[in-house]
């Protein structure tokens, strides 16, 4: 059940803790990777720990022209065709919305929206041929909660759940599935670092009693990106052990 072998996925934001657990996720599951990140050095000591069947593809995500290019990249490194498309990648810029400077709500739209359209865009071509495809993006649990200090981010992740909607329609008729997946409080290194009393207020807001990882997020992506997903568009899985049931 959920074997990718013989697939072919982009992954954004590989590198990072959530991108890492997606991009093993789907490597286990048999599917071939192009993994891409803005950090080369990590990146490539990442993709080396997956093997050399995959391959890694560098890419700032607030440079469009670099963005347009990287659906290209991926599906000629791929052998020619493009399976799946995980937007992982992200940024935050938190600020109160009466401080928030201009460029902390572009950059924020810039890559966590406008960057995921474009790859969406780019992805949808080759797909459309294949007719066959699944779009995954990794959104959040504010996008329906929202946070403050967080007007940005929000707007980026509830701006790509509404577009995931649109799309699913518009390519529904192609096979080509598009979907999101929308965690709440994850162990990452950012909050390994919290205080005892931090981690603890958080914990408390989740009814599973903790925070969940990268594997748990990872899980509903392979699903979405399986062929048993195949009837499962429009659609936002929310990972955050019941702190939002929506």
């Amino acid at each position: 059940m959920f074997d990718l072998t013989g697939m072919t996925a982009l992954v954004t934001g590989a590198s990072g803790g959530i991108g890492s657990a997606v991009a093993k996720a789907l490597a286990a599951q048999g599917a071939r990777l192009a993994v891409s990140g803005s950090n080369a050095a990590k990146l490539e000591a990442f993709r080396a720990s997956l093997g050399s069947y995959h391959v890694a593809l560098p890419c700032d995500l607030a440079d469009g022209p670099a963005v347009d290019a990287l659906v290209p990249a991926a599906v000629e490194a791929l052998g020619g065709r493009l399976d799946i498309l995980v937007n992982n990648a992200g940024v935050t810029r938190d600020n109160l919305v009466m401080r928030m400077k201009d460029d902390e709500w572009e950059m924020v739209i810039r890559v966590n929206l406008e960057a995921a359209f474009r790859l969406a865009r780019a992805a949808a071509r080759p797909m459309m041929k294949a007719r066959h495809g699944r779009i995954i993006s990794v959104t959040s649990v504010v996008a329906t909660t929202g946070n403050p200090g967080q007007a940005n981010y929000a707007a980026s992740k509830g701006g790509l759940t509404a577009m995931s909607k649109a799309l699913a329609q518009e390519l529904a008729s192609r096979g080509i599935t598009v979907n999101c997946v929308a965690p709440g409080f994850i162990a990452t290194a950012m909050t390994d670092s919290l205080a005892e009393a931090q981690k603890a207020a958080l914990n408390a807001r989740i009814p599973a009693g903790h925070m969940g990882d990268g594997a748990d997020v990872a899980a509903a992506v392979v699903y979405l990106a399986s062929r048993e997903a195949n009837y499962v568009t429009g659609q936002t899985i929310h990972v955050n052990g019941g702190m939002a049931m929506i």
